[in-house]
């Protein structure tokens, strides 16, 4: 047998051929989605991500007789490093991501070589996958391999939690996605709720202003950086990486998916809402060549999609142990669960990820009947 050996990534082609390896390993996954090939490469350019301004990462390639046999990636994050332990990062945690590995020993020697790279950087712990950001796909899938991943949401084969925990890993946190029927009305309690809230001369909701979208971006970042401040693993995002949001999100934000609740004229809460793009480019195979614009660009135009996912939503510290918080966070999800189903003939909804340990959210997802489909583990080693 070919000895196993692993390089590092230094040029645009062995980026390339990173990119190439995750496509070659889970090709044979039904419910894999490629990713636009693009997207992934400027994932780990510096020069294309703006979450390089305050971190660093290096990436590596494992090989047995020239043939690609897995990779991974090792990283840190400067903001990370500056939090205190009790949420999650703090001094000395590193991260490994963007995994995949053929067998169980390609998978050890490049988790290994992962953290050989995190103990030369100083780091005393390892927490992953994280790949690569926090804000991207944060955590190994280890419930819901049975269906395809909504945008935004990373896909893992079923094999690698076995291999993880092996190396050394325990369990350090869960990331949870609830799905719900849309189609139909909510509870009985949560349209009592919504009536109430739109009797309340105080509390406006109303959706975003697309032609206005740098001023709201700004207004929602205000609510989630007050918000989020207190969560686990929470890392304010840079102007730089804020810029990027806007630019890969903006072509599918639409005025009626994302809205702003007001109390007394004050911003207070948000709830963001998008058409599920993974729909349209799982066809595409990674590629916008040469059909694949033509059609990306004419489902862009108005979307009809299944799913709808909420990737984000916040209410303002203040309101959060308050009974306003939860019928704000209700009158929104109504308001665009009605828009999903009429505008876009959505008829189901994911929300997530929430953090295990999130109580408010983890209640309303509950009362308004939706369940568990996919659990992502965050898993952490001293090094």
């Amino acid at each position: 047998m070919n000895a196993l050996t692993i390089r590092t990534v230094r040029t645009r082609a062995d980026r390339k051929a990173f990119v190439d390896i995750g496509f070659k390993l889970n090709a044979d996954d039904p419910h894999w989605v490629p990713p636009l090939k693009q997207e992934a490469l400027g994932l780990i350019t510096p020069e294309k991500n703006g979450w390089f301004s305050h971190a660093r990462a290096q990436l590596f390639i494992a090989e047995r007789g020239g043939t690609a046999v897995g990779r991974i990636s090792a990283h840190l994050d400067t903001l990370a490093l500056e939090m205190t332990a009790g949420r999650g990062f703090g001094p000395g945690v590193g991260f490994w991501g963007l995994f995949d590995a053929t067998d169980e020993s390609v998978a050890h020697a490049l988790i290994a070589q992962a953290e050989a790279w995190l103990r030369s950087e100083g780091m005393t712990r390892a927490l992953g996958p994280v790949s690569m950001s926090i804000w991207e796909e944060p955590g190994l899938l280890i419930k819901g391999h049975d269906h395809a991943p909504t945008i935004m949401m990373g896909h893992h084969p079923a094999r690698y939690q076995g291999w993880i925990e092996a190396a050394g890993y325990a369990p350090e946190k869960q990331l949870m996605t609830y799905e719900l029927d849309i189609s139909k009305e909510f509870p009985p309690i949560v349209q009592r709720i919504v009536a109430a809230g739109e009797k309340n001369a105080r509390i406006r909701i109303r959706e975003v202003d697309r032609t206005q979208f740098d001023r709201e971006a700004t207004i929602i970042l205000a609510i989630l950086n007050d918000a989020w401040a207190d969560n686990w693993g929470f890392v304010p995002l840079t102007p730089p990486e804020i810029a990027d949001v806007g630019k890969k999100l903006k072509p599918i934000v639409f005025n009626d998916l994302i809205r702003i609740a007001e109390l007394d004229g004050e911003p207070v809460a948000f709830m963001i809402t998008l058409p599920d793009l993974n729909e349209a480019i799982a066809p595409l195979n990674g590629n916008l060549l040469p059909f694949g614009w033509a059609k990306l660009l004419l489902w862009l135009r108005r979307p009809r999609v299944r799913t709808m996912r909420v990737p984000l939503m916040g209410v303002v510290k203040r309101l959060q142990a308050s009974r306003m918080a939860s019928q704000l966070a209700f009158m929104m999800i109504e308001y665009i669960r009605r828009a999903s189903v009429a505008n876009y003939g959505a008829s189901r909804g994911e929300i997530g990820w929430v953090l295990d340990d999130n109580q408010g959210m983890n209640a309303i997802a509950e009362t308004i009947d939706s369940k568990v489909n996919r659990i992502y583990q965050i898993y952490a080693k001293p090094l």
